[in-house]
């Protein structure tokens, strides 16, 4: 699907998108210069603050923006909160520094003359220091400004929103179209906010402060007045937009609030469970879809940001509790299904159709080459092949360290690489093994092969419905609902949907809303 194709059928998706995007960034950046200025000037006269403050804005700056959202979520939840206070953090340091800069470069005779006719230190402040520190705070705004475009793009994360969500789907997907369609608006949202801000620089700088010198008085007069008309124009579309995107996004009280991982299954059940319960019960349902991995969607079961999402039971099993791998379906199951409830007061629902259970990819001349066909047979040539497993994968008991040691791999390197991408490095040969679901519509996509696990090392990956408990106790009908739901599923049917929207390039949204109409008309009755 081409680039020109892809916006033509998603634009509304993709004006919304902008229009979070747009929302975020203001508030991020707002609230930013209206903490960044006061810190900068309070340092510039308290000195002792200085080195302190610098420090740790600093410090902020330098921790990963993922691992930032990460600390946040447990206390913030998911959503706008988290992202905004996030890219507010990291936009500090530039407004602050030159605001303190600003104010330390005046001259110090002008001060003292002022200080001499007689002018307080808060007259000081506003007539003189901050006018003649304008430009240089007004830079360090702008480049704030700027960032903070590019840095909202992680609220998709999180199921923020904004154009991050475009972005990181189309990642996934090998869907350069979809990329295109969120790092474009994104990237003129930046130079549009750049060229507002220099606008406001240049209507707050004084006159004889500018380099404007070939301009007659009348010719500047005429400049800001386009320039105030711009600025008005465009801060009553803003408040136009916040109105109504406040009138359309009240939520009822008893909403139910669906999540899910970040990857395509994940997005196709969350709208699949969404438009489910919204058809067969009275509750309206808010979709966090695309949060992130695990620990992410289950901190946010936990603190009650989102009353449900799918999980899987090896995943549950092995990352969440901490258990040793096992094949038994039944034990993996019931232990899970126990241990939720006692420990996290969340229930756990029947066990969906499927099984997407992890396996180990390779490429069919890698196949033929070696003559695979079993992970054992894999582990006898792994000196010489090179692995680019998910970085879950990796760190996990069920995944590569507890695989390593049932088969004794020896790989010649691992590399990293999350999402399809590992999928691109594969094809590419730029790696000979990666790690994939059995459901995967990548694989049919990529004609990979899947190696058998014959030692039987991988537990069962059926997907569970987990709803906090509170939650279904308030709304029981949920339960039958969604049990009747995961009997509709099966491997050969979830693996086709993920092709759909992997290959064939449809939404997820779309490719759920086609299923649940192959569905008799009375199956949840």
């Amino acid at each position: 699907m081409s680039f020109i194709t892809y916006m033509i059928e998603n634009h509304e998706q993709i004006l919304s998108l902008f229009i979070e995007h747009v929302e975020l960034t203001v508030i991020a950046v707002g609230l930013a210069i209206i903490l960044g200025i006061p810190i900068g000037i309070l340092i510039s006269y308290v000195k002792k603050l200085n080195k302190p403050v610098l420090g740790v804005a600093s410090v902020i700056q330098a921790i990963p923006s993922m691992a930032l959202l990460g600390f946040a979520i447990p206390f913030l939840g998911i959503g706008t909160l988290p992202a905004i206070v996030m890219v507010v953090l990291y936009s500090l340091l530039p407004i602050i520094k030159n605001t303190y800069t600003g104010i330390q470069s005046i001259d110090k005779n002008m001060l003292e003359a002022a200080t001499g006719i007689g002018l307080t230190k808060w007259q000081v402040l506003y007539k003189i220091q901050i006018p003649l520190a304008l430009p240089v705070i007004m830079a360090g705004i702008r480049i704030s400004s700027v960032t903070a475009v590019g840095l909202m793009t992680m609220a998709a994360f999180i199921g923020g929103g904004g154009l991050g969500f475009l972005v990181f789907s189309g990642i996934r997907t090998v869907n350069n179209a979809q990329i295109l369609a969120g790092a474009i608006p994104a990237c003129l949202l930046a130079l549009f906010v750049d060229y507002i801000f220099g606008m406001i620089e240049k209507l707050v700088t004084p006159i004889s402060l500018q380099k404007e010198t070939g301009y007659s008085k009348q010719v500047l007069k005429k400049k800001r007045f386009h320039q105030k008309m711009i600025l008005g124009i465009t801060a009553l579309l803003l408040l136009l937009i916040f109105l109504i995107t406040t009138i359309k996004n009240q939520t009822p009280s008893n909403a139910i609030t669906v999540g899910s991982k970040d990857f395509t299954e994940q997005n196709i059940l969350c709208h699949m469970v969404s438009d489910v319960i919204e058809e067969e019960t009275d509750l309206p349902v808010v979709r966090s879809c695309n949060l992130g991995g695990t620990q992410i969607c289950f901190s946010a079961l936990q603190t009650g940001s989102i009353d449900l999402y799918i999980d899987y039971t090896g995943t549950v099993y092995g990352d969440t509790l901490n258990y040793t791998p096992i094949s038994d379906i039944e034990e993996v199951y019931q232990t899970v299904k126990r241990d939720l409830k006692d420990q996290y007061q969340i229930d756990v629902l029947e066990q969906m159709g499927f099984n997407n259970t992890y396996a180990l990819a390779v490429r069919r001349d890698t196949q033929e080459k070696y003559q695979l066909k079993t992970m054992s047979d894999l582990a006898r040539v792994s000196s010489e092949l090179t692995i680019s497993p998910s970085l879950e994968f990796i760190n996990r008991q069920d995944g590569l360290v507890g695989a390593t040691e049932v088969y004794h791999f020896q790989f010649q390197d691992v590399i990293g690489i999350d999402g399809s991408p590992r999928y691109t490095a594969l094809s590419n040969h730029e790696s000979d093994v990666i790690d994939a679901f059995s459901t995967d519509g990548l694989l049919k996509k990529f004609d990979l092969v899947l190696l058998e696990d014959d030692q039987h090392f991988f537990p069962p990956y059926y997907a569970i419905p987990l709803v906090r408990e509170e939650t279904l106790q308030e709304y029981p009908e949920l339960k039958p609902v969604l049990n009747r739901l995961g009997m509709a599923l099966n491997n050969e049917v979830m693996s086709e949907l993920n092709y759909q929207v992997d290959e064939l390039g449809k939404s997820p949204e779309r490719v759920a809303e086609e299923f649940l109409e192959t569905l008799p008309e009375n199956y949840f009755q």
